[in-house]
């Protein structure tokens, strides 16, 4: 058996943990990488970059369509072929050899295999040869595998070989009939997505289509589907599944319909990759998501395990977990150091934004581009809110953007601190203008101050001049 020692030894080697091992080489200690599968993990190969090259095109399709003189110049519908070729580029085609060049060029040792906690600070790496490898870390051990598709219980879907997440990103061609079972961010951007590259989409929303959302924006967003020709059925439950032998797949819902596709996808949650890491060698339970302290160390777990990204189940977004995997890695530097740890709101060791910050856009057509709390979520939180809501195409910027452009901005207002605590756009185009609610809510800046921030004209930003005068001064 060979055994190896670093500083810090980090088990998944995704965005999340690649960040924590160059952040932790960049403050000055050693740090090796495990990973099971493709260096790069679930953001790089079969979630967020493969997922939007598929919405990219259709969106820029239709982006044409909305405008008089382009509109003409259109004479043909996507081409699902180039389409698809295109997101196999994103996928590096499956293969990692441009994120392994990365690690070795930063100084990361990367060790391939299944990597499981033997005992405190020692992790087994077992490669596909069988060969055992033990890496012992001085300071910290690191939990950042992430999360996979979660699969009900539902009678004969496993037998169906359903998609993931991971099978609708990389499929090979486009299926002609797809039954979607969920109405979440993965549900709806993928019918989004399939609809527009040819697909006959059902849609089973059991718990309504994107109910953690503003409610105007997923409003938005079915009826967009609906004009796509997807078929959105809110409260809709699967109950039986079965791919039969001319290998049609055959769904039964729960008030008797029966609705054939040639593919089900099913995207109803996450469950954490924590099932075989060797958590219950030190107490934890596998399979369970690992709670974590502020500086991300895992509750139970010892002084020397932390959890990034996903795993931990504060937020699960690769932006936001990469947020955390730079907290993680300069609070471990900071302690092997014996430096100061600086874990107060907003400090540099904690990941304070997980709280009431978290940026998300949903790449439907609209997008909805959201940070903070949502008006229901400040009102659970106990804050006294003002909500102000504005019509985002009867901005100058919209309707030069696109003719007929539909969409709609809320701004959440702290009554008390006279702050804003959240900020939703739905609309074609606005997942670039969300950063700007971002500073505003992590700065905590000022409703007096922010008319003192001039949106240039004519732009879709001039929507933050028509929200603070619809609030008054």
């Amino acid at each position: 058996m060979t055994t190896f020692e670093y500083d810090v030894v980090v088990i998944g080697a995704g965005p999340v943990g690649e960040n924590v091992a160059d952040r932790v080489v960049k403050g000055g200690l050693t740090a090796a990488i495990v990973e099971r599968e493709l260096v790069g993990g679930e953001c790089s190969y079969w979630a967020c970059m493969p997922t939007k090259a598929l919405l990219r095109s259709a969106s820029a399709l239709r982006a044409a369509r909305q405008l008089p003189g382009a509109r003409e110049a259109v004479t043909g519908d996507l081409d699902a072929a180039a389409v698809l070729s295109r997101r196999d580029s994103f996928a590096s085609h499956w293969r990692d050899d441009g994120q392994v060049s990365w690690l070795e060029s930063v100084g990361i040792a990367l060790h391939r295999g299944r990597g499981r906690i033997s005992s405190e600070r020692v992790v087994e790496v077992t490669g596909a040869d069988g060969v055992t490898t033990t890496l012992t870390a001085r300071h910290a051990v690191v939990v950042a595998t992430g999360s996979s598709a979660l699969l009900p219980d539902i009678p004969g879907l496993r037998e169906a070989s359903p998609w993931t997440s991971r099978e609708a990103a990389s499929a090979a061609s486009v299926p002609r009939r797809l039954a979607i079972i969920g109405g979440g961010v993965v549900a709806t951007e993928m019918a989004t997505a399939f609809a527009a590259l040819g697909s006959s989409v059902t849609m089973l929303a059991r718990d309504a289509v994107l109910p953690s959302v503003e409610p105007f924006a997923a409003e938005l967003v079915t009826e967009s589907l609906r004009e796509a020709g997807v078929s959105v059925r809110p409260g809709a439950e699967a109950v039986s599944v079965e791919r039969d032998d001319s290998g049609v797949v055959q769904i039964v819902t729960g008030d008797g319909d029966r609705i054939e596709a040639d593919e089900v996808l099913v995207a109803i949650g996450r469950t954490p990759n924590t099932q075989d890491i060797g958590l219950d060698g030190i107490g934890l339970a596998p399979g369970a998501w690992l709670a974590v302290d502020d500086t991300l160390r895992v509750v139970g777990g010892g002084e020397w395990l932390y959890a990034a990204g996903d795993v931990n189940r504060r937020v699960l977004l690769t932006h936001q977990g990469k947020y955390q995997a730079r907290a993680v890695g300069d609070v471990i530097v900071a302690r092997a150091k014996g430096a100061t740890v600086d874990d107060g709101r907003w400090g540099r060791h904690v990941a304070t934004a997980d709280e009431r910050a978290v940026p998300q856009v949903i790449f439907t057509d609209p997008e909805i581009a959201s940070v903070g709390l949502t008006a229901a979520a400040a009102e659970a939180a106990g804050l006294r809110i003002r909500v102000v809501d504005y019509d985002l195409g009867a901005v100058a910027g919209s309707t030069l953007h696109a003719d007929g452009y539909k969409g709609h901005a809320r701004m959440v207002v702290d009554e008390d601190r006279k702050v804003i605590v959240g900020f939703t756009l739905a609309g074609p185009d606005v997942a670039e203008l969300i950063h700007a609610a971002t500073i505003a809510i992590v700065g905590e800046v000022p409703l007096d101050r922010l008319w003192h921030a001039v949106p240039a004209y004519p732009t879709v930003s001039e929507v933050w001049l028509r929200l603070l005068e619809t609030y008054g001064r």
